[in-house]
């Protein structure tokens, strides 16, 4: 293993660690969820970090063999996906929402996992010296950002249905 790999193997493990946990615990959300949108969003989130485990693995095992950081193809449109998906579970679900304190619970903890998560792959973005890595680090950083404003989306949505789909439609209130 070349000098500066054990660092970098380390790195993984935890970025391994962290996408594992999210995924428990999106699993759990989803199961736990009392609303559509929420039994949509919770299982593609959980979906997610399992990608991003999968793609650390592969790094992970690379490194480990001596072969060098491998090209991982990342694709930068999962975030409109996202999107996608959400909008058209929240049509489901439409304005009669009910989401009990342990869902505002469950949307808090998961924004804080994916602000955490955001930040230590922005950080070893900007540590890398390789610019693949670099690049990798910086799409995975910014996956995380995108489902975090799903999150912060999610939670204006069950705190307040209405004015979400007035503020997100851009319904007049004038009638015009």
């Amino acid at each position: 293993m070349k000098e500066g790999q054990a660092g970098i193997i380390e790195v993984l493990k935890y970025a391994i660690q962290m996408e594992l946990d999210g995924k428990k615990f999106y699993q759990l959300a989803a199961k736990e969820s009392n609303n559509k949108a929420g039994k949509e969003l919770f299982p593609w989130l959980a979906e997610q970090e399992d990608e991003h485990r999968k793609r650390f693995e592969r790094i992970y095992e690379a490194l480990a063999a001596d072969k060098g950081w491998p090209e991982i193809d990342v694709k930068p449109d999962k975030n409109k996906k996202l999107v996608t998906l959400f909008a058209r579970a929240i049509k489901k679900a439409g304005t009669a929402v009910k989401a009990g304190h342990g869902e505002f619970e469950a949307v808090e903890k998961a924004m804080e996992m994916e602000i955490k998560s955001r930040d230590y792959y922005r950080l070893h973005a900007d540590k890398s010296v390789s610019d693949i890595a670099k690049n990798f680090y910086s799409q995975i950083a910014a996956e995380e950002q995108g489902h975090y404003l799903a999150l912060v989306d999610y939670k204006e949505y069950i705190a307040d249905p209405v004015g979400w789909f007035t503020r997100t439609e851009h319904h007049m209130l004038d009638g015009a």
